[in-house]
């Protein structure tokens, strides 16, 4: 048997978990709730609201070719991680995990716009009355709490070790 690296066991579990988390949320979400229909889940401050996103973050939108950048930018950004996966030591354990954060939330929400052309599927939203954060998903949560993570374990490493 050999000897699998910890990073490994680190990055595949969690990657793995996170792409079927947010596929399986997000499926669930559009078998039970109508497009644009509010739903309280925490009184008003958190709900769940299903919304398709054709463009990125934010709803940043290329017109008629968002569809086809994103999907070529997440591509290229999810062999960037892979790369920068490989290139991890094998001891290390949060940069493994912030890597699988970013990696399994862009693969989530590329199987999205490879599936539909609606585009992503966001449904948590969160914010008090009107004043509301944008509509976002499992993936975005791992994207976002990955590449934070991610920034601050590249900073703390000596300028030698990156």
């Amino acid at each position: 048997m050999t000897n699998v690296p910890h990073r490994a066991k680190i990055f595949w579990p969690l990657f793995t978990g996170w792409v079927v988390a947010d596929f399986v949320t997000k499926r669930m979400v559009e078998s039970r709730l109508t497009a644009h229909v509010q739903h309280n889940i925490v009184g008003d401050w958190i709900r769940f609201t299903l919304n398709y996103n054709p463009g990125a973050a934010m709803n940043i939108s290329l017109g008629d070719a968002s569809r086809v950048v994103f999907t070529v930018l997440a591509l290229v950004m999810i062999a960037v991680i892979f790369g920068m996966y490989r290139r991890t030591p094998s001891h290390e354990t949060v940069q493994p995990l912030a890597l699988a954060l970013i990696a399994g939330g862009a693969l989530g929400n590329l199987i999205d716009r490879v599936r539909s052309v609606r585009g992503v599927v966001d449904f948590i939203d969160v914010g008090i009355g009107d004043s509301r954060f944008w509509t976002f998903n499992v993936a975005d949560a791992g994207v976002t709490c990955g590449a934070i993570l991610l920034m601050l374990v590249l900073w703390s490493k000596p300028a030698a070790q990156e």
